[in-house]
Formats: structure tokens, C-alpha cells, sequence
């Protein structure tokens, strides 16, 4: 059973690093290069982030259970390895709550020229959270390869 609940954690961990990336790597550089007027790119991308706040907190609910569940149940550098995992998870989970419920909230009643630090402050924050994942992940595997 731990088996399937380690499956479970990796495929949702996946799920949330391949979107994190894509949106880095292609999402953000190709808008960027589509729309050259800073209002219309900001009001493309006020529309492109409505309503995904909701299923990113459901995938991280899942991880955090499933990965929980598998540093509870499991042993050895299984249960050390989830252990963290889930901690470098939590922290990425903080960083999307302060994005999600602060960063843009702010940005959509932000001045023009404060637009760009904006933008700074959430690739940073964005890039963070990507780097935590991908570093769950590794160890998730790692650990489940034992």
C-alpha cells in the first residue's frame, strides 16, 4: 500500500513541476513576446491565472496527504526522505498561498510603473518554488528507487 501512495505523491509532484516549468519556460516568455503593451499583457494574464487557484491548492492538499501518509507509514530513509519532501512542499505551498492570496491581489490594483517589480517579485518567487519541487521530487524518487 505505501507503494501506491509513494506513486500517488510522485505523479502529483510531477504534475505540479512539469506545470511550474512549462508556465516558466514557455507560458511567461512567449506572452511576454506576444503582447508588447504592458496593459494588455497584464489583462491577458489577470484572465490566464483566473480560477487555477483552486485546483493547485487540491494538488497540494494531495501531496501533502499522500506524502504524509507515506513519511507516517514507511521506514527508514523512506520515512526520512518523505519526511522532507513534504517540508520543502510545505514551504513551496507557502510561497503559492502568498502569490495566490497576496501578490496578486496587489498586482491587479498595482500603478503602471509598479507592473515590472511585480513581475520581478513573482518570477523570483515562481523560479523558488520550482527549484523546492524539483528538489522534492528527487528525493521522493530517490528514496522510492531504495
Amino acid at each position: 500500500m505505501v507503494v501506491i501512495v509513494q506513486l500517488v505523491y510522485l505523479v502529483l509532484t510531477t504534475l505540479w513541476l512539469g506545470s511550474m516549468v512549462y508556465s516558466l519556460v514557455v507560458v511567461q516568455p512567449r506572452v511576454a513576446r506576444f503582447f508588447r503593451d504592458d496593459e494588455q499583457r497584464e489583462e491577458f494574464l489577470v484572465v490566464l491565472a483566473n480560477g487555477n487557484r483552486w485546483p493547485v491548492v487540491a494538488l497540494v492538499v494531495g501531496l501533502l496527504l499522500s506524502g504524509g501518509g507515506v513519511a507516517i507509514a514507511g521506514s527508514g530513509a523512506v520515512s526520512v526522505g518523505f519526511t522532507l519532501a513534504v517540508g520543502l512542499d510545505l514551504v513551496a505551498a507557502g510561497i503559492f498561498v502568498d502569490v495566490s492570496w497576496r501578490h496578486w491581489p496587489a498586482r491587479i490594483f498595482a500603478l503602471p510603473e509598479e507592473i515590472p517589480g511585480f513581475r520581478r517579485r513573482l518570477t523570483v518567487r515562481a523560479a523558488t518554488m520550482t527549484v523546492l519541487i524539483g528538489v522534492s521530487y528527487v528525493v521522493a524518487l530517490t528514496v522510492s528507487l531504495r
